[in-house]
């Protein structure tokens, strides 16, 4: 896989080199400040559709990321990597006739971004075994990237981990899976939104000086942000497997719960790589700037706010400059495979009092946004529950009025001591941390 910045110049002498898979992992933000995007997604062959149904999802999982990926890691290397890293299910649930829930919370840390996050570990892990580098991750959350990362990467050597998170603006159960781990993982307590989060990333990752002082100790700075291209292709294996579950194929179409719109991204990459996706809905909270781009033609960055779905709480999202790239800028191309429209906390609350009493199933807040942008433009398909119910007791169980019962692995984090560093939304704070940290 060759890979080039989304901050290119268009005149090709400007053009930054490209980048291999192994440099676009482990630095995660090109030099330039722009996203890596592969120059070209390859197509998978015809009978792996044919035979889709009857795979299992780490054989599909192999397949698509051998297909990406086969002249950067050797086949037995990388069946290794997803049989230790997509090693939970990803169940399609019949909600209603012809409404599936595809539920991406059966990993460890009960959020969709377990399949991204430990993928990236292991990738990460495999190209520092092959040197005597470190690398110091560090990963803007607003809410469950934070401790998929973690769990992800826990004591793993040669990695180690800061969590920023905007502080009050996280449910208490994901504060407690952030701030209680321990290890290689040490969380940053940011007073500010997780727009401000984000930019104190990006920002470090393009500070020459900051760079220079993580060489000299032997080291680099490296994104689990969906920033990084390897945590876009692992979610990209859910929607082959949600469709080799599906039934009747006719019902392929996706609404997705979009903050920073990586689940979007992997999903639009799983189109172009063949798989026969009829339509895409971006569900977006209050923080709706894509859905308005969809409406309107422009884009703008807004400052985030709070909702009941905290991890779409998003007024800049990242990944939208790559889902540019994918339609080359062709806003007519992007609206025919992509509807939006957003929803306010009373609607998202309704949804799920509606769904939990007529059909007696659990929605999270961020699962409630997408089944509303489902039922707004098909009457079929699937809409992502990206995270238990459980991790937002304190919203879900007033709403549908009923104790939700915690799994263990949730709930051994919430006897532990809270282990914070609290930074300003400054960058300079944020610097001279990190520059003390250097190892």
């Amino acid at each position: 896989m060759k890979l080039f910045s989304t901050n290119r110049k268009a005149d090709p002498k400007f053009l930054p080199p490209l980048a291999t898979f192994e440099k676009a992992v482990m630095q995660g933000l090109a030099e330039d400040g722009g996203l890596f995007m592969p120059t070209e997604i390859p197509t998978l062959p015809k009978d792996f559709f044919e035979k889709i149904s009857i795979l299992s999802l780490p054989e599909i999982s192999f397949e698509v990321a051998k297909t990406l990926l086969q002249e950067d890691i050797p086949e037995k290397d990388l069946r290794k990597i997803i049989d230790e890293s997509i090693n939970f299910d990803a169940p399609l649930k019949q909600v209603v006739e012809n409404i599936f829930s595809l539920e991406l919370f059966h990993g460890p840390t009960l959020a969709f971004k377990d399949f991204g996050a430990r993928f990236m570990a292991r990738i990460m892990s495999y190209f520092i075994n092959k040197s005597d580098k470190k690398i110091t991750i560090i990963v803007a959350t607003s809410g469950d990237t934070g401790s998929a990362v973690a769990s992800g990467v826990y004591n793993v050597p040669g990695i180690r981990v800061f969590l920023l998170y905007p502080s009050g603006k996280v449910s208490k159960i994901q504060e407690q899976q952030l701030t209680t781990m321990g290890g290689n993982i040490h969380a940053l307590e940011i007073d500010g939104t997780f727009d401000d989060c984000q930019r104190l990333v990006k920002t470090a990752f393009v500070d020459k000086e900051l760079k220079t002082i993580f060489a000299e100790n032997n080291d680099s700075l490296g994104s689990a942000n969906s920033i990084n291209i390897a945590r876009l292709i692992p979610q990209s294996f859910y929607y082959f497997y949600a469709y080799a579950q599906l039934k009747n194929k006719d019902y392929a179409v996706f609404s997705i719960p979009s903050g920073n719109l990586g689940n979007l991204t992997a999903g639009l990459i799983a189109k172009k790589m063949g798989l026969p996706i009829k339509k895409f809905i971006a569900a977006n909270n209050s923080n709706n700037s894509f859905t308005e781009y969809l409406h309107t033609g422009n884009f703008t960055a807004k400052a985030s706010v709070t909702t009941i779905s905290n991890a779409m709480d998003v007024g800049n999202p990242s990944n939208f400059v790559r889902i540019l790239e994918l339609y080359e800028n062709n806003l007519e191309k992007i609206r025919q495979d992509i509807s939006s429209a957003d929803f306010s906390d009373e609607k998202t609350a309704a949804a799920i009092k509606e769904v939990y009493e007529k059909y007696h199933y659990t929605m999270d807040p961020h699962g409630a946004v997408a089944y509303l942008g489902l039922k707004t433009f098909s009457p079929c398909g699937i809409f992502f529950e990206t995270a238990h119910p459980a991790k937002f007791l304190d919203v879900v169980e007033p709403i549908i009025g009923t104790k939700i019962q915690i799994p263990e692995r949730l709930a051994s984090c919430l006897t532990k001591t809270k282990v914070t560093t609290k930074l300003s939304k400054e960058f300079q704070d944020f610097k001279n941390f990190l520059a003390k940290n250097a190892k």
